[in-house]
C-alpha cells in the first residue's frame, strides 16, 4: 500500500487522546513481518515494532517515531473529521497533518524495505497530544532496560513552514514554567502609607523580566525569552490595596539557558521583595549535530526528491523528540507543511504525502 491509502485508513480511526481506536491492530497487520511489543501504562497504549535485517544485534538501529492520537475535532467542519475526504488535491480529516500523514509515509517506506544494514523499528504512541507521561517515554524506558535504544530516529511531525521540504528540525527548545508570588499588606486605598502594595513594588522591576532575552541564541536556537503569561492580584474593587500579586511566565529555553539560570536571574531582579518563585521544567532542550548521518541523509534525501535545499531549525513547540534527545538518540523531525494542525478542516496536500513517502524511501536507501 502507498502512503496516501494508509493515511486514509488511519484518519478513519477516531483516535482522540489517549485512544488509539484500533489503529495499532491495523498497523501490526500491515507490518506483519515485524516483531510487535505492546507497552501499555496507566491506560495509555504504545506499540513498538522492529525487524532485524542482519543477525540480531548487528549493524545500526534506526527508528521512526510518531503518534496516532489526535486532538478532538471541535466544531466548524465542512465534512466528517474522521471520514478522509479528498477534494481538489487536498485530503481533509483530523490528523492529516498532525501527524497521521507522517506515520503513513514511514509505514509505506518501511514496508517496502527488502534490505537494511541493521534494525528498523517503529515507536508509536497514543499519548502525545495529552500529558505524554505514559507514551513514548515509557517505550524508551523499556528499550533502555533491554539495551535496545536506537542510535538515531526520525520523528515525522509536520515541520515544513511555507513549502514542502523547507524545514528539518534538528532539535527543540525546552520549556520552563514559572510562578512568582509577591506578598504585600492589604489595606484601604485611601491610606497607602498603611499598606504594602505588591503591584507598586513590581512596577519598576517588570521591565527587567518581561520579554527579556536570557541568552543570545545561536544559528539553531532563538534567544531564550522570558514571556509573562498572566498577572493577577487584588479583589477587583477600587478601594482595597492588594495583599499579594501572582505572576506566571514561560521560558522556551535553548541549550544556553538552564532552569538554574532562570532562577538566579529572576531572584536577583526581585531581591528585597517578599516573594516565592516556583519553577518547573516540562521539556529540556536538545540538538542533534548537523554533521550527523541522520541529519545529512535526511537533507540529501529531501534535495533528491524536491530539488531544493532545506533549512535546519529548532522553532516551534515541544514534541516527543524531546524524550529521544534526553536519551542521547540522534533525532531529526521531518513531515508535511504545518498550517492547519488542531484547526477545523485540517488538511494536507495529496502531493506532499506522496513526496514524503519518497523522501523516507530515499532516506532509507542512503543508509
Amino acid at each position: 500500500m502507498n502512503a496516501l491509502a494508509i493515511l486514509k485508513d488511519l484518519i478513519r480511526f477516531p483516535s482522540i487522546t489517549p485512544d488509539e481506536a484500533g489503529s495499532f491492530d491495523y498497523i501490526q497487520n500491515l507490518l506483519h513481518d515485524f516483531h510487535a511489543v505492546r507497552i501499555d501504562v496507566e491506560g495509555v497504549k504504545n506499540l513498538y515494532l522492529y525487524k532485524d535485517f542482519l543477525p540480531s544485534g548487528e549493524g545500526t538501529h534506526l527508528s521512526f517515531a510518531g503518534h496516532l492520537d489526535v486532538v478532538p475535532p471541535g466544531e466548524g467542519w465542512a465534512s466528517d473529521p474522521f471520514e478522509a475526504v479528498e477534494k481538489e488535491g487536498w485530503l481533509y480529516g483530523r490528523g492529516t497533518q498532525d501527524m497521521k500523514s507522517g506515520v503513513a509515509a514511514f509505514l509505506a517506506a518501511v514496508a517496502s524495505q527488502d534490505a537494511f544494514p541493521g534494525r528498523i523499528s517503529l515507536i508509536l504512541t497514543s499519548d502525545e497530544e495529552g500529558d505524554a507521561k505514559y507514551g513514548t517515554v515509557e517505550v524508551l524506558k523499556y528499550l533502555k532496560e533491554k539495551n535496545e535504544l536506537p542510535a538515531c530516529c526520525v520523528v515525522a511531525e509536520p515541520t515544513c513552514d511555507k513549502r514542502f521540504g523547507d524545514m528539518v528540525k534538528v532539535g527543540r527548545r525546552g520549556s520552563i514554567n514559572g510562578v512568582i508570588e509577591i506578598k504585600g499588606r492589604q489595606g484601604h486605598a485611601a491610606y497607602p502609607e498603611k499598606s504594602v502594595n505588591p503591584v507598586h513594588q513590581i512596577a519598576p522591576v517588570l521591565s527587567k523580566i518581561a520579554g527579556i532575552d536570557l541568552d543570545a541564541g545561536d544559528e539553531f536556537f532563538a534567544p531564550s525569552k522570558l514571556v509573562i503569561t498572566d498577572i493577577r492580584g487584588g479583589m477587583e474593587v477600587t478601594n482595597v490595596t492588594p495583599g499579594k500579586l501572582k505572576i506566571m511566565f514561560n521560558v522556551r529555553n535553548s541549550t544556553k539557558t538552564t532552569k538554574e539560570d532562570v532562577e538566579r536571574y529572576v531572584s536577583e531582579q526581585l531581591r528585597g521583595l517578599d516573594f516565592t518563585l516556583t519553577l518547573a521544567q516540562s521539556a529540556k532542550p536538545f540538538r542533534t549535530n548537523a554533521d550527523s548521518s541522520v541529519v545529512r541523509n535526511m537533507a540529501e534525501a529531501i534535495a533528491a526528491v524536491t530539488g531544493s535545499e532545506t533549512t535546519l531549525g529548532t522553532a516551534g513547540g515541544t514534541s516527543d523528540a524531546r524524550f529521544l534527545g534526553e536519551y542521547g538518540v540522534e533525532t531529526v523531525e521531518f513531515g508535511v507543511v504545518n498550517d492547519t494542525i488542531h484547526a477545523p478542516n485540517e488538511r494536507t496536500e495529496v502531493a506532499q504525502v506522496e513526496m514524503l513517502e519518497k523522501v523516507f524511501k530515499e532516506f532509507l536507501r542512503r543508509f
